[in-house]
């Protein structure tokens, strides 16, 4: 069985979303700032079916990440930006059109029930409503040995940390001050004191910081 890790970019003052986010920018304020590093790397964009790119430490960790995951696991607003029954949902199939960049089986955390959907390429989203370990046992089955990604958002993040389920952190921290949205890390998530193991840091040229932490034994 592989590993659980939350793969997420955040602010300098620990924001993963800047403020008022909408249907329409559903990062917020700011908040796309946070993904330029990896929207410019020639593996994000090959996974996406588009050229070019920058070929640099951060397309090789967005390139072993993809590598290595079989199967991932979101929240509702990250899938879709909104909440609710899905026949009031506006984006009820997503934001990645009818080929989605993940190429493997996705789960979604949500409180209203659906049917899988399968899309070209490989996706396909499956939506868990009887919670995190629920999801993630079903992602496991799917990912076999490869690895399980948390890709978001906060709620989801915040979800998987709190229980100690995660095995590793790989927080990509941007040259950004957004200065209020949602915070990753909010109080009670882990028992205090708490310690992550630091196993790898490296700094891009886009200043970008990335930081990769052990999250337990």
């Amino acid at each position: 069985m592989g590993r659980l890790i939350l793969d997420i970019s955040m602010s300098l003052d620990g924001f993963v979303a800047g403020p008022n986010p909408t249907s329409k920018d559903p990062l917020g304020e700011g908040g796309t700032q946070l993904h330029e590093w990896a929207f410019a790397t020639r593996a994000w964009r090959e996974s996406h079916g588009l050229e070019g790119g920058e070929d640099n430490v951060d397309s090789k960790l967005v390139e072993d990440l993809l590598a290595n995951v079989g199967a991932t696991v979101m929240g509702r607003r990250m899938y879709s930006g909104n909440e609710g029954p899905w026949a009031d949902d506006a984006n009820a199939d997503g934001w990645w059109g009818d080929e989605p960049p993940f190429h493997h089986p996705v789960f979604v955390l949500t409180h209203h029930e659906r049917q899988p959907v399968r899309m070209q390429g490989g996706t396909s989203f499956t939506f868990v409503t009887d919670g995190i370990e629920a999801a993630l046992e079903q992602a496991q089955r799917a990912a076999g040995e490869q690895d399980v990604r948390v890709a978001g958002g906060a709620n989801a993040a915040q979800q998987y940390l709190r229980a100690g389920l995660l095995d590793e952190l790989q927080l990509h921290v941007a040259p950004v001050l957004l200065g209020d949205g949602v915070r990753l890390f909010e109080g009670g998530l882990l028992e205090p004191p708490a310690q992550l193991e630091c196993t790898a840091v490296a700094r891009s040229p886009t200043g970008v910081a990335h930081l990769i932490y052990r999250a337990r034994g």
